[in-house]
C-alpha cells in the first residue's frame, strides 16, 4: 500500500504560486518547465510535468526564451540588419545547399 504525501501553498493576490520544494522534486522539476493539469469530473485536478515534443531541445529553449525575455525588456537593443551585412553572409554561405531533413552523422567530420 501506497501512501500519499499533502502538501500545501498559497496563492498571491495574482493567483501566483510557488510550486513546494516536495513536489519540485517529486516531479523532478527545474526552472522554465512546464506544468500539465488534468482536471477530473470530480474537481480534483492532477499537476503532473508536462512532456516534451521528441525534438524539443532544453538547451535551445532555454535560449530562446531569454532572447524574448530580452527583447520584451530592451526593445531598445534592436538593431535593424543592414544591406552590407547580408551581402557579407551571402559571400559566406551563398553557395551552400543544406538539406535540413537529413540527420547529422559522427561519419561526417
Amino acid at each position: 500500500m501506497s501512501t500519499s504525501l499533502d502538501v500545501e501553498s498559497t496563492l498571491t493576490d495574482r493567483y501566483q504560486t510557488t510550486v513546494p520544494e516536495t513536489v519540485r522534486r517529486a516531479l523532478r522539476l527545474g526552472k522554465r518547465d512546464k506544468l500539465h493539469y488534468s482536471i477530473r469530473p470530480t474537481g480534483e485536478v492532477v499537476l503532473t510535468r508536462a512532456k516534451t515534443l521528441e525534438g524539443d531541445d532544453p538547451v535551445l529553449d532555454q535560449f530562446l526564451n531569454f532572447l524574448a525575455r530580452d527583447i520584451a525588456s530592451h526593445p531598445e537593443r534592436l538593431q535593424i540588419v543592414d544591406a552590407s551585412l547580408v551581402q557579407r553572409l551571402e559571400s559566406l554561405v551563398g553557395g551552400i545547399n543544406v538539406d535540413l531533413d537529413i540527420a547529422l552523422s559522427a561519419d561526417d567530420e
